[in-house]
């Protein structure tokens, strides 16, 4: 069985709404951070980040209903089963960072840094979440330009974050994180074999 359009259609906007909740959550973390004396960085890219991603969804809705797109049924659950796990990726590094969550860079000067949940593994799992949802989300209905197009712009930007996202974190969080991979886990420690 494929996926049809309006299923397609009704998990873009169910993740879009998803998204919006998570706006609210980073407003309401970023009231409680800044009361405790945080302060924020990289404003300007920020707002580009959120077209970005506003983009992201309507580009692949309009893909999908002008486009006359759809992707086999294997592809098909390969990418709604990628799309599922970036959620869940999310929301672990979102319960794992509490009321330090944001969607912001935002940082609490000489808050220790959080390395438990799936901080252990890498450095930024709600960027690979991002990573995996370009590529998985639109082609669940085979959107292949906008998981092509967004996944090489989200690299672009992640390119730009990142680095200003770790040097406003400081060197207790680069001591922390120097053995941690910024987006992809290990397969095995080094000093290890087998």
């Amino acid at each position: 069985m494929v996926i049809s359009r309006n299923a397609f259609l009704f998990i873009l906007g169910a993740v879009a709404c998803e998204r919006c909740f998570e706006l609210w959550l980073s407003c309401h973390n970023a009231r409680r951070s800044t009361a405790q004396g945080a302060i924020e960085v990289g404003q300007i890219h920020y707002r580009i980040m959120v077209v970005f991603h506003s983009l992201f969804f309507l580009s692949a809705a309009y893909e999908a209903v002008y486009m006359k797109r759809g992707a086999a049924p294997g592809v098909s659950y390969v990418a709604l089963t990628g799309a599922i796990v970036a959620q869940l990726l999310r929301y672990w590094a979102v319960v794992t960072l509490g009321e330090r969550w944001n969607t912001r860079i935002i940082v609490v000067p000489d808050a220790p840094p959080i390395t438990g949940g799936p901080y252990r593994f890498v450095r930024h799992p709600n960027y690979l979440a991002v990573v995996i949802e370009m590529v998985a989300l639109p082609m669940i209905y085979g959107c292949w330009f906008t998981a092509t197009v967004f996944s090489v712009g989200n690299a672009i930007l992640l390119a730009i974050r990142i680095p200003i996202e770790e040097e406003a974190l400081g060197i207790k969080y680069k001591k922390a994180f120097a053995e941690t991979p910024r987006l992809l886990p290990r397969l095995w420690r080094r000093g290890t074999t087998g």
